[in-house]
């Protein structure tokens, strides 16, 4: 049974996977090692595990898996991957963003274009074209651009992402912020799809991360929705190492 662990910017995920199939997860704020050895208290049938991290961590529980557990990766630019990096900069690629395409070539296969939305503290928006991983775009999540509104003006009020839909003409300054950024995200997200379409044709869009079912529903294109995708891309890459 493996231990996928997913340490982002702003909290850090655990899931206990078996076959393929996600039995268990979990959510920190920071992954601790009196966290870590919970864990693994809590699944004595864990015999490997995966971190792939973005954000900072207590490396005191590398030691607690590597002293525990039969296999431990630590996702980095020297692990094998079932996939190619055509990435210029691989040492600056965030591993989340190689796990998610791993995930998403398995779900949808090797042989078509991809796009991978992750919509989480940053907005990522990778492109896979036949098994190869090209690159795309960073760009600000919507809490991030709230924040920045907030804390970079005098005046202007701390806002969240609306519960309908945001108004395209915003009436008061809440409004007009929501608008501007829901509508600046769709735009963007929208944009991109039809450029990528217009070079590689026929592709399949997904969409991962804490917003993803938000702007699924409000971009006008057909999406997949998968919240697990960096999970799964984790899993099959610590199975590849056995």
């Amino acid at each position: 049974m493996n231990l996928i662990i997913d340490i982002g910017n702003s909290y850090a995920k655990a899931a206990i996977a078996c076959d393929g199939h996600v039995n268990a997860e979990y959510r920190y704020p920071s992954l601790t090692e009196a966290r870590a050895v919970e864990l693994l208290e809590c699944h004595p049938e864990v015999d490997a595990a995966i971190l792939c991290a973005v954000g900072e961590y207590d490396k005191a529980i590398e030691h607690i898996f590597r002293e525990r557990l039969t296999r431990f990766v630590v996702l980095d630019t020297t692990t094998p991957l079932p996939i190619k990096n055509g990435y210029s900069t691989p040492h600056t690629l965030g591993m989340d963003r190689l796990a998610a395409a791993v995930g998403a070539v398995a779900l949808y296969g090797s042989e078509t274009t991809i796009l991978v939305v992750d919509l989480g503290s940053a907005i990522t928006i990778d492109t896979i074209c036949r098994g190869t991983f090209l690159g795309g775009n960073i760009s600000p999540g919507a809490k991030m651009r709230f924040n920045a509104l907030h804390d970079y003006t005098s005046a202007l009020p701390l806002c969240q992402l609306p519960q309908g839909d945001a108004s395209f003409l915003g009436r008061s300054t809440t409004e007009a912020i929501e608008a501007g950024v829901a509508q600046g995200i769709i735009g963007e997200i929208e944009s991109y799809i039809e450029q990528c379409s217009h070079t590689y044709g026929s592709m399949t869009t997904v969409f991962t991360g804490g917003d993803a079912n938000y702007f699924a529903k409000r971009v006008k294109n057909t999406i997949f929705v998968n919240s697990r995708l960096v999970t799964l891309g984790l899993n099959i890459i610590l199975e590849s190492t056995r």
